[in-house]
């Protein structure tokens, strides 16, 4: 009796909370109108740290007096929830998505933890984002709200969508978001946690829903690989809408170490980025191959010298090969430092992370993506559907993984195409991620990246479906057919170029205008370097067309 009594008493007493405290009812009073998180939600595990250690240091960033400030993972909770409790007071449901328009930055990071505490999905964009994919995005993901932050630009959101701004001294709400009817009340390890728009093969963003469960279960297999303590600095490099960002974020504060996100101002500057390295204390740094490629050039005895200093241990890289030359000379510069390769896709958050030796051996000609990080495995399966066990043979990767993501927004055509039967098991119901990587395996089943098997490439670390960037210059007027490929240069850094046709007796296109155009709709990395009129595309003997015909042609 005791106990029921008990019981009785406590639910009175929730009964009773005020509004403020977030159980306020829904309009028909049947159900509390804040869902809680249950386990394995992404605000819990990256705030883990809050608990156990308030007071350390969760991002080191630059402030706006030119100097640094510290975030302690006790006030990134306490900014975390305060945001929570802004975002809840909007009525919004679990399931409503939200758009986070910022840079790296603390704030940022305590709003889409709020976002994940209340199940909102968010999608990240960055600040330079061109206006008209902004609302390709918006009308694909059809928003609540729209967030950026308190020193954002940004105008001409859609009227149907909520606008606030986040900051130092919390949430602003600008346009509610249209009222709305919550249903749910748990936010669960399979709702999603966020949805990250890449480049589409149909000439539009495709958007890569990635679940709360499927997140966390890569970042604990990359907390196996034991890379990073929570004493480590870890610079980010990439914009909050590149997933390398999200896994940046996630693998720092999952660990309990400190972020380090690099203002774009300095990372384009190799004096001003090794500065902001060393003022930091930063012991690693995750970046794209190219980021270090105008340091090699600018900067060499610089980086040496802070690679002397001893507090830089690690660099990871990825999103694109590295160029060996360039990657022996880094290693020549910092013969102390570790270096970590790693490979994967967004719709995985990523799948390897692997040890590079220091120095390379000589010979080498390709770098290993070994295995897949702990409780996921990599293989290669041939046009057969059967495994490939012969070392060299290049097939295709497919990636088993609890961190596979739940789809494609909106578009379950091209999710079946990629998320497929196990081949080793079909009847088993698992299904794989058929990644579209070609790869060949060493003499002990590690794996050796060789490219992509579709037009997709990497660009400075971005995925880029070069059919987005045809389909864009097509659009401009007088412009009959355009082939987009990435030429080869002297400097080994791949430029995007794109070739086009035009209509009989008009007059050429304007390869400026062109650019302008592309400019207008795409991102800075999706924009041809170079456009080149021709009478009429080249064709191979399959009458495709002939590309190293059209490289060629470059070339001359």
């Amino acid at each position: 009796m005791g106990r029921k009594w008990a019981l009785l008493e406590t639910a009175w007493h929730l009964l009773r909370r005020p509004e403020s405290e977030g159980w306020r009812m829904s309009p028909n009073g049947a159900r509390p109108a804040r869902a809680h998180a249950s386990v394995d939600n992404l605000r819990t595990y990256l705030l883990a740290a809050a608990r156990k250690d308030p007071d350390r240091p969760a991002v080191i960033q630059a402030a706006a007096d030119g100097g640094l400030e510290t975030v302690s993972y006790g006030e990134l909770q306490h900014r975390t929830d305060r945001c929570a409790e802004a975002l809840d007071a909007l009525g919004l449901d679990v399931g409503d998505r939200v758009i986070l328009e910022s840079d790296t930055e603390a704030d940022a990071i305590a709003t889409l933890l709020a976002c994940a505490t209340l199940g909102l999905p968010f999608t990240p964009v960055s600040p330079e984002t061109p206006d008209e994919r902004l609302l390709t995005i918006i009308d694909s993901a059809e928003p609540a709200l729209y967030l950026q932050s308190a020193r954002g630009q940004r105008t001409g959101i859609p009227e149907t969508v909520g606008t606030a701004r986040f900051g130092a001294d919390g949430l602003t709400v600008e346009r509610p978001p249209a009222p709305r009817v919550r249903r749910r009340r748990v936010v669960t390890p399979l709702d999603t946690a966020y949805i990250t728009f890449t480049s589409g093969t149909t000439g539009r963003p495709k958007g890569v829903v990635m679940s709360h469960r499927g997140v966390i279960a890569f970042l604990r297999g990359a907390e196996a690989a034991e890379l990073i303590t929570s004493e480590d600095r870890v610079a980010g490099t990439a914009p909050l809408q590149f997933d390398f960002a999200l896994f940046d974020i996630g693998f720092a504060l999952s660990h309990g170490a400190a972020l380090v996100p690099v203002p774009r101002d300095r990372l384009n500057w190799p004096r001003r980025f090794l500065s902001f390295l060393r003022d930091t204390g930063t012991t690693q740094v995750d970046a794209v191959p190219s980021a270090w490629r105008p340091v090699l050039r600018h900067e060499p005895d610089l980086l040496a010298e802070l690679g002397e200093q001893g507090v830089l241990r690690r660099i990871a890289f990825s999103g694109e090969d590295f160029p060996l030359e360039e990657l022996r000379a880094l290693q020549e510069l910092l013969p102390k430092v570790r270096f970590t390769n790693g490979y994967g896709a967004t719709e995985t958050m990523a799948a390897s992370i692997t040890e590079v030796p220091n120095p390379l051996p000589p010979g080498t000609e390709r770098l290993s993506i070994g295995y897949a990080v702990a409780g996921a495995e990599m293989m290669l399966i041939g046009p057969d559907g059967r495994p490939v066990d012969e070392p060299g043979v290049l097939d295709e990767i497919y990636l088993r993984s609890p961190s596979l993501f739940s789809g494609y927004w909106n578009d379950p055509e091209a999710t079946r195409a990629v998320v497929v039967p196990d081949p080793l098991d079909p009847r088993s119901g698992q299904r794989v991620f058929k990644t579209g990587d070609l790869a060949t395996m060493g003499a002990d089943g590690e794996l050796y990246f060789h490219g992509r098997a579709d037009s997709q490439v990497q660009i400075r670390g971005n995925r880029v479906e070069l059919g987005e960037v045809e389909r864009r210059i097509g659009q401009f007027t007088g412009v009959t057919g355009a082939v987009a490929m990435l030429l080869p240069r002297a400097d080994g850094d791949p430029v995007l170029h794109a070739f086009v046709t035009r209509a009989p007796g008009g007059p050429a296109p304007d390869a400026k205008e062109v650019v302008a155009f592309c400019r207008a709709a795409l991102p800075a990395y999706m924009i041809p370097q170079g456009v080149h009129v021709v009478d009429e595309f080249p064709l191979t003997v399959n009458g495709k067309v002939d590309r190293a015909a059209l490289t060629a042609l470059a070339a001359s």
